[in-house]
């Protein structure tokens, strides 16, 4: 019985997409490193104690990474609150500056004072001040919960409540700005609590034209060799006392307990590197229905839903100035996880990942009949059973999502149902009140709307996308009235919505407002296309939760068989990515995308060179860069042998969320910003294969060149602290 168990662990070690000799996979927990990861960090090549990297009790380099915006990471350069992450992320603040005058998203913003900093309305800064292990204190707490036997393990609203119960216990004081996140890991098994201190006067200080910012956008995206220099930089302000504060004029940098030391001495080959941030979501302990289930619904959809809009936008995007920054940031945001969708399901193909799938939990089905325990095998059948009856549901709900949600903005007309309630009462005091709310609502709406022809267009590419995936008898209700009020041309339904409806244009609805009617909101037809994607919405929400019911329970128990087998064969663990801050560690690595390719670790200013076309604005280099380039004045920044490094790649375990993680050597200094990962490693949301995923950096060494040598704000140098 012992030997027949020790060869499946074997055999689950084989086919797992483990690195036994290099440990890089996982988005390991601070608090784990010391016990988990420090020996393998070290043998690695780490040359700092893990205290340096998170200490509890003392201030580390954990102190100088934020999450930036919720999305993103980012990391503190500077003593007075300068932070840097990528320029994608922060892409919306600079798109929310922006205008025909004053294109920053074209020509690049740097402010030369701290006067010329711009707020940035919405944009805030997170420091995790603390992280604790609080899986006892929450499981005594379930024991006495009303429902004991119920899902409240992994409900957000009764882990708040359970939050704030341990604070007041432990004492622990809540000020404006720190605020409590406790978070389910493991499926449930484990718990954290995280203390937190958010920011919200954030203020733009620098960022590249676009050219350089996202130089290679949509082509180049999730692809490797790349040449951008994917940055921008922010300012955490505070008020006088340094607590966080909202926009005042009196606020001041903060001055921050800790930031980052940048090294000017590069990289080679195989050098230790490890990345600190907030991941995203991934998903490694799914079984292999549910990674087809992903493949076949949500990836599918993405794939083929972003790709209608995505041209019927870019067209209009190429033809007009005011429309290309309007959407610049909306379309960048969907091409992104197009292009992943594309990649990841190429390559689970490619890769066999269920094949490998398959393998694991067999072996951990194995091991439970040797144990003579069958909750394994309840689990597996169980959320087997679930995936294939919830997948219908879920592809249906993937449409409406993709095609009438996120797809058409034109949609987020005001609710109407204040005025409506109102009406019905008949008293004029009321209706007056409800027609005025709705009157700033509806300004609101049009102001964020500006291009109705566009949204015309893109609304009619996206319903007949929504048609061509959906047969007629199961699409939304809407679509009954389009057959028979217009025969089957979603086109002139549209139009209609546009031409006659409240919301179609400000002056249908000024002319509404004046008097507003029930029977004009009854039969309005973009209000009944919107209650009619509702509609949708929640149907295949209640379809798939009659099919979802049991699927957490049985999630958690099969994780915890998961976990069990990996820590008996000695292996370390991770818990999926949550939004929760993580360490992944590896090395600085060429790859081998296919037979007889190879890919360097490293790009230089040679390469842009090399991609550029004036004729191509995902291309274009500006004229200062070439000048830069051709008289080869790189200062200080430039490479032992003259050149200007551009990107670097490194194998650690990333994912969405990472943007703007800071990139680490062996003694804990800056050397790059991570920005992406490789189109060959997008599996790695499900299963990560060291030999062929590689997350890509900005070298840091380019991003000073840019800031300096480019945009010549040498005073933002000054304030950094730099080791050559």
């Amino acid at each position: 019985m012992k030997k027949s168990r020790t060869l499946a662990i074997l055999l689950f070690l084989l086919t797992s997409s483990l690195s036994s000799v290099h440990a890089d996979e996982g988005m390991w927990m601070l608090t784990d490193l010391r016990k988990q990861n420090e020996v393998a960090m070290t043998e690695l090549g780490l040359l700092i104690p893990a205290e340096q990297i998170y200490n509890p009790d003392g201030i580390a380099l954990k102190d100088a990474v934020v999450h930036f915006g919720g999305g993103c990471t980012g990391e503190v350069i500077s003593a007075e609150g300068l932070v840097l992450t990528n320029h994608h992320c922060g892409y919306g603040s600079i798109q929310q500056h922006s205008s025909v005058e004053h294109d920053y998203l074209t020509d690049g913003f740097w402010a030369m004072s701290r006067e010329e900093e711009l707020p940035c309305k919405g944009l805030t800064v997170t420091y995790i001040d603390e992280i604790l292990d609080v899986t006892d204190y929450v499981n005594e707490q379930l024991k006495i919960d009303d429902d004991p036997n119920g899902t409240n393990y992994l409900s957000p609203k009764y882990l708040t409540k359970v939050a704030d119960r341990f604070a007041s216990a432990q004492g622990i004081t809540l000020t404006p700005g720190r605020n409590l996140e406790l978070k389910a890991f493991y499926g449930g098994n484990r718990y954290y609590l995280f203390i937190k201190t958010t920011y919200n006067d954030i203020r733009m200080v620098g960022a590249p034209p676009s050219s350089i910012g996202k130089f290679g956008a949509d082509t180049d995206n999730w692809m490797w060799p790349r040449h951008t220099g994917d940055f921008s930089l922010f300012r955490i302000y505070a008020d006088k006392d340094g607590q966080p504060a909202a926009y005042s004029k009196d606020n001041v940098p903060l001055k921050v307990k800790k930031h980052l030391t940048i090294n000017l001495n590069g990289y080679r080959e195989g050098d230790f590197t490890f990345i600190m941030g907030f991941p995203g979501r991934n998903w490694r302990y799914m079984i292999s229905d549910e990674v087809e289930e992903r493949m076949q619904t949500t990836n599918f959809m993405r794939h083929h839903v972003r790709d209608a809009r995505q041209k019927a936008l870019m067209e209009q995007m190429l033809k007009d100035d005011a429309v290309r920054i309007h959407y610049a940031s909306k379309y960048a945001s969907s091409a992104n996880y197009w292009k992943n969708a594309i990649g990841m399901n190429e390559g689970l193909v490619r890769l066999k990942v269920l094949d490998t799938k398959r393998t694991q939990q067999e072996a951990l089905l194995k091991r439970g009949r040797e144990k003579g325990d069958d909750s394994y095998q309840k689990a597996f059948d169980q959320i087997r059973s679930i995936v294939q009856h919830r997948r219908p549901a879920l592809y249906h709900q993937q449409a409406i999502q993709e095609a009438l949600v996120t797809g058409l903005d034109f949609m987020r007309i005001p609710n109407t149902s204040n005025l409506v309630a109102a009406l019905k009462s008949k008293d004029k005091t009321r209706i007056k009140q409800a027609a005025d709310s709705l009157q700033i609502a509806a300004n609101n709406y049009f102001t964020s709307v500006p291009f109705p022809e566009v949204e015309r267009i893109v609304g009619k590419q996206m319903l007949k996308t929504y048609m061509q995936y959906i047969p007629a008898d199961q699409r939304i209700g809407i679509f009954k009235v389009i057959d028979q009020r217009f025969k089957g041309d979603s086109d002139a339904f549209v139009d209609a919505c546009f031409n006659y409806s409240i919301f179609g244009n400000k002056e249908n609805f000024d002319k509404f407002i004046r008097k507003p009617s029930l029977y004009k909101i009854n039969n309005d037809w973009m209000i009944l296309f919107k209650y009619s994607i509702t509609d949708g919405l929640l149907q295949t929400a209640i379809a798939m939760m009659d099919a979802n019911k049991n699927y957490n329970l049985a999630h958690k128990i099969w994780v915890k068989g998961m976990m069990d087998m990996k820590q008996e064969a000695g292996i370390p663990i991770y818990p999926d990515a949550n939004s929760t801050l993580r360490l992944t560690y590896g090395q600085v690595l060429p790859y081998s995308p296919a037979d007889g390719a190879e890919y360097n670790y490293y790009t230089t200013l040679k390469g842009a060179m090399e991609k550029e076309d004036p004729n191509n604005w995902e291309f274009v280099v500006p004229a200062k860069l070439k000048q830069l380039y051709q008289a080869k004045d790189f200062g200080r920044y430039a490479m032992p042998n003259g050149e200007m490094p551009v990107c670097f790649i490194v194998n650690t375990d990333n994912t969405g969320g990472n943007s703007g993680s800071p990139v680490f050597n062996a003694k804990g200094e800056l050397i790059g910003t991570g920005f992406d990962r490789n189109y060959e490693g997008l599996t790695g949301d499900i299963a990560f294969r060291p030999s062929s995923q590689r997350a890509a950096c900005v070298d840091i060494r380019y991003t000073l060149f840019i800031i300096d040598k480019y945009a010549g704000a040498s005073h933002i140098i000054k304030e950094l602290t730099i080791t050559e």
